[in-house]
């Protein structure tokens, strides 16, 4: 299964990753988490040690491995440069583990759908692709916040996006500019998450607003979402009722998923 978990920024796609991701993994799936954001966090987010998340960096700035691997010094615009260079042994060799979750940090460049293309974007834009080929795992990918990378195919081979709402018009705009992208590359399998949902009457309007997307599931809003951060431990702990409804939609998304293959 492999996920692409999407949305406005500060909507709360971190949060959703972390809570699948470590769902899966107490299933006894084989997952495998990518960090997508310039900022990565979903480390934090899943509870990771200190001492775990000092060995981890963002691939897109390992220059020396990606001089390594394109023969091409990062930055580096024209020239010559390996296209689709060897990246089977990084999901491994850069990923740390904790609790079962594989984390690998992705770090951002632009991924050359269409523009620029640098070293740094082919490195990435292969990697990308081996990641979503790999067979017997669970993938899934919180990307950065906006639309962006639809435009780059990086998640044109996904089984599903999950778009990440709060419950108002303006993260609602949103999803419906990710669905507009997303069906334009072929993209259709589309599930909408409401975050932050503090009463009955936000649901509803959710349900009622959305923009043509099935609604997965809704998380509530949680102060122990913040105090896990402070306490530096996983949301899935310490936030039983947003792990309850993220096993609800691990459920429902594995059911849709076979029902529509």
């Amino acid at each position: 299964m492999k996920l692409a978990i999407s949305g406005k920024g500060g909507v709360g796609k971190t949060t959703l990753a972390a809570l699948l991701a470590q769902v899966y993994a107490d299933v006894g799936r084989d997952v495998l988490a990518v960090d997508a954001d310039p900022s990565p966090c979903l480390a934090g987010a899943l509870g990771f040690p200190d001492e775990l998340q000092e060995q981890l960096a963002p691939v897109s700035e390992m220059d020396a491995l990606i001089e390594e691997r394109t023969g091409a010094k990062p930055g580096q615009v024209g020239g010559f440069f390996t296209i689709n260079p060897r990246v089977d042994d990084i999901p491994d060799r850069f990923s740390a583990e904790y609790r079962g979750v594989r984390l690998l940090e992705m770090g951002s460049v632009d991924l050359g759908g269409s523009g620029c293309i640098c070293p740094e974007s082919a490195m990435l834009k292969t990697l990308f692709t081996h990641l979503l080929f790999r067979d017997d795992e669970v993938l899934i990918l919180d990307m950065y916040a906006g639309v962006e990378h639809l435009g780059r195919a990086t998640v044109d081979f996904v089984d599903a996006m999950i778009i990440v709402v709060e419950p108002t018009r303006r993260s609602l705009g949103t999803a419906r500019q990710i669905k507009k992208l997303a069906n334009d590359i072929g993209l259709t399998r589309l599930w909408l998450v409401g975050n932050k949902v503090r009463n009955e009457d936000e649901a509803a309007f959710l349900h009622a607003e959305t923009p043509g997307i099935p609604v997965l599931g809704l998380l509530p809003a949680d102060l122990a979402v913040q105090e896990a951060d402070r306490l530096g431990i996983p949301v899935y702990d310490h936030a039983p009722a947003l792990r309850e409804a993220a096993e609800k939609m691990a459920e429902q998304l594995a059911a849709s998923i076979a029902a529509q293959d």
